[in-house]
């Protein structure tokens, strides 16, 4: 299939993008967090490049569903780069699908470091600061100050991120492709994905044992126990039980509501704590 003038990707649809990705938080939820709102923005896309072909177009929805999360303000970049790949796989029947998948998860985690970092720890906090030594002085410029100097850059990163993802994702693939590494690019793409993934499990799936061995000074904690075997351990066996229970389809609700009953029951008995 050959790319036509009306299928190519053109400046509104990049800006489409960019406007569709100022709600990405408002579709959170825990089982794959920024997922709705990334298929939002991505929608009207999918829906030009596939509209000559539902499966494929249904295909490329199930993509954009996949779990993801990332800083808000970065998201349009990711979109840029997905949307090149997309268009790339739209005008290829060869193309590598998996490669999509690969490359969203391998992004999300580097750039959320960056962007929770630039924005959330710089900009934010800055931001409040000015705004708030005008606050105090009844001067109106105070709430004023804050939204431009949080939101100026925020919308010029997001302006400009997804016609950079754009330009980097169109330019490369094609070498890439022809290159024939694009199997080794998605190959370090899934074990990147993979290792942070990893890395979130600790932070994002809190198990802590509060039972104690002995009394007094020379009680010991489980939880001490199982962080000189492995740091994390409980939490990584948490996460394996659930890639167990999805990889055999049972359903999130019923996944959700054991998790809560053994959580309350292995807490009143005193083996979880906080």
């Amino acid at each position: 299939m050959m790319k036509t003038s009306d299928t190519a990707i053109k400046q509104k649809d990049l800006n489409q993008i960019m406007w569709r990705s100022l709600p990405m938080e408002f579709g959170w939820n825990y089982e794959r967090q920024m997922h709705l709102a990334f298929a939002h923005m991505m929608s009207p896309l999918m829906k030009k490049l596939y509209k000559e072909n539902p499966k494929q177009y249904s295909e490329a929805l199930e993509r954009q569903m996949e779990f993801f999360n990332c800083t808000p303000q970065i998201v349009p970049f990711i979109g840029g780069v997905v949307a090149s790949m997309e268009e790339k796989n739209a005008n290829d029947e060869a193309f590598d699908v998996t490669s999509i998948s690969a490359i969203k998860t391998a992004l999300m985690g580097p750039l959320s470091g960056i962007g929770d970092s630039i924005f959330l720890g710089t900009i934010r906090v800055v931001a409040v600061g000015l705004a708030a030594s005008f606050s105090l002085k009844g001067n109106v410029l105070g709430p004023l100050l804050f939204l431009l100097a949080y939101n100026i850059p925020a919308f010029l990163l997001r302006y400009y991120g997804v016609r950079i993802g754009y330009n980097m994702g169109a330019g490369y693939l094609d070498k890439i492709q022809k290159s024939g590494l694009m199997e080794t690019f998605k190959t370090a793409a899934s074990i990147l994905g993979v290792m942070v993934i990893g890395a979130m499990t600790d932070s994002m799936v809190v198990v802590k044992a509060v039972m104690k061995f002995g009394t007094g000074k020379s009680a010991t904690t489980l939880q001490s126990i199982f962080d000189g075997i492995l740091p994390g351990l409980l939490s990584l066996v948490v996460l394996y039980i659930f890639y167990v229970l999805n990889k055999r389809k049972v359903n999130v609700l019923w996944q959700l509501l054991g998790a809560t009953v053994a959580g309350v029951v292995l807490t009143v008995v005193g083996v979880l704590g906080v």
